[in-house]
Formats: structure tokens, C-alpha cells, sequence
């Protein structure tokens, strides 16, 4: 898939899902300020989160599928990554403040109206939720991207904080109203692991944790190319669908260069064949060394 149809397949994904998060999310905000639910509206501005991630989003695929350029001869593909940490401190932020409110809310309780239609809002929205997060992560996996991948996780977050929200409608109903700012904190705790995720995952890619631990794999792919007599100090980095690859690889010393050329085109094409993912090869290649005679 080309660079331009990859970024307008990213950008429809995060369009369907921005007018989906932000539908739910006012319907949640709406609905829990009219009956005091702040469980509820927290929600529901949880929600309003995943439509602000969806634009952070927008904004980051636009840069990040820039073509190379003389100043970015790797390109801009970080800038996904860059943007899913923007992301990861909405999430932060947005759980101090939810945390902050609900401790005000336990010393000065507000009686929360708990109907039917609490009930109808927060089933629909909680079958919109589950819809998005499965089409948004099977399509960041397909895509191989970062971004969609992050915001999957941001409503997983949501489905989970949607159905603690049913429970408490029903825990309220029951005549218990003080376990809805207690259960508007755990939402929180909920939002804040969603951006610690989104932060640990984006980090690894920024300071270039290995993105292939396993290099077995690869040496076994290596050394099935014809000439080569070691492999060794196989190094990798990058984002999951744009790793780059350097390692050493040991050939005949009386080889000709032409011939080691042939050779280092080769491992190259062999693993690119063999790891799609991966985008750029950098083979050094240096003599194997005879055993000395005694």
C-alpha cells in the first residue's frame, strides 16, 4: 500500500470513530448533568477525550506520512508515535481532574436521578464503544498504526468504565448515591492506566528499544543465503511497521567485492521477504577469519 493511500485509510478510521466517540460522549455529558449522575458525565467526558485523541490523531498522521525529504531521510513516521504520547497526557490529565472533583463530591454529596433512560443511554453507547474498539484495532493492526492501535486501547478503557457506570446506576438505584463519586474515582484510575499504556508503548519506540527481541529468526534467514558464514550483532529500531535493521554478516575473505555486493543485496531482499516490517537493511560485511594452522 502506497504512503498516500495508507494515510487517507488511517484518516477515514479515526473520521468514522471522531463522529461516533463525540455522538456517545454527548449523550453520556447530556444526560448525567440533567440527573446530577457525575459517574455518568464522567463518562460521557471520558468519551469526549476519545473525540479530542481522534483529532490529535488527524494532526499526527498528517505529519507523520510526509514523504522523505533531505532533511528527514528516514522519514516522518515517529511523528504518530510523537502524537499517541500527546494522547497518553490527555488521559493524565484528564484523570487528575476527574479525581479532584469526586474527593469535593464526598464531602458535599449531590443526590444523583437515576431512571430508565440512565439505563437505554449507557447501553447504547456502551454497544457504540465495543463496535469501535474492535473495527479501530483491527484496522491499526492491519494498518500498522500506532495511533489507531492507542486509541483502541483509550475505548477498551471506555467499555470497561461504561459497564463500572451501569453497575453503580443500579448500586445508586439501590439507595447507596455515595459510590458515585467513589466509582467516578476508580474511572479515573482506569483512564490514567489507559495513558500510562499508550506512554510505555510510545517511549520504547523513541528511545529505540529493540522492536525485534527474538533475532533468531533473522539469523536463520540470513545465514540462508548462499556465501554467508556468520551472522552476528543483529540490531534493531523503530515503530512496529517501520523497523530498521543493521547487523554483520561474515563472508570468504578471497571473495571479490562485486560478489559480496551480490551478497549484501541478497540478505536484504531475504529479509524484507521474510519481515515486511521491516523498511531499511544495513549489512556490514567483513572477512571470516581462517582457523590458523597450528
Amino acid at each position: 500500500m502506497g504512503l498516500k493511500k495508507h494515510y487517507q485509510s488511517v484518516r477515514r478510521v479515526l473520521l468514522l470513530t471522531l463522529v461516533l466517540n463525540w455522538a456517545v460522549a454527548l449523550a453520556k455529558v447530556i444526560y448525567g448533568k440533567f440527573t446530577h449522575c457525575e459517574s455518568m458525565a464522567a463518562d460521557g467526558i471520558h468519551s469526549l477525550a476519545d473525540g479530542a485523541s481522534n483529532i490529535i490523531g488527524l494532526i499526527g498522521i498528517h505529519f507523520a506520512y510526509q514523504p522523505k525529504d533531505t532533511k528527514h531521510p528516514y522519514g516522518h513516521k515517529k511523528y504518530e508515535t510523537l502524537f499517541s504520547l500527546a494522547i497518553a497526557g490527555l488521559l493524565f490529565l484528564l484523570s487528575f481532574n476527574l479525581i479532584k472533583g469526586s474527593i469535593g463530591k464526598i464531602f458535599n454529596p449531590i443526590i444523583p436521578q437515576v431512571d430508565i433512560g440512565s439505563f437505554i443511554v449507557m447501553l447504547i453507547t456502551l454497544t457504540v464503544n465495543c463496535w469501535v474498539m474492535n473495527y479501530e484495532r483491527k484496522k491499526g493492526e492491519a494498518l500498522g498504526s500506532d495511533i489507531l492501535i492507542s486509541d483502541s486501547l483509550h475505548t477498551k478503557a471506555d467499555i470497561l468504565i461504561s459497564a463500572s457506570v451501569i453497575i453503580t446506576l443500579i448500586v445508586i438505584k439501590l439507595g447507596f448515591p455515595i459510590l458515585d463519586p467513589i466509582a467516578t474515582i476508580i474511572i479515573s484510575l482506569f483512564i490514567a492506566h489507559a495513558g500510562y499504556q499508550i506512554a510505555k508503548k510510545a517511549q520504547a519506540v523513541l528511545c529505540d528499544t529493540a522492536a525485534i527481541v527474538d533475532v533468531s529468526k533473522v539469523m536463520n534467514t540470513v545465514m540462508g543465503v548462499r556465501g554467508v558464514k556468520n551472522c552476528h550483532k543483529i540490531r534493531s529500531r523503530g515503530r512496529p511497521d517501520d523497523i530498521h535493521l543493521d547487523l554483520h554478516v561474515q563472508v570468504d575473505p578471497e571473495m571479490h567485492i562485486d560478489d559480496a555486493h551480490k551478497i549484501s543485496y541478497e540478505i536484504e531482499k531475504a529479509i524484507k521477504k521474510e519481515f515486511p516490517q521491516i523498511t531499511d537493511v544495513v549489512v556490514h560485511l567483513e572477512p571470516k577469519e581462517k582457523p590458523k594452522t597450528p
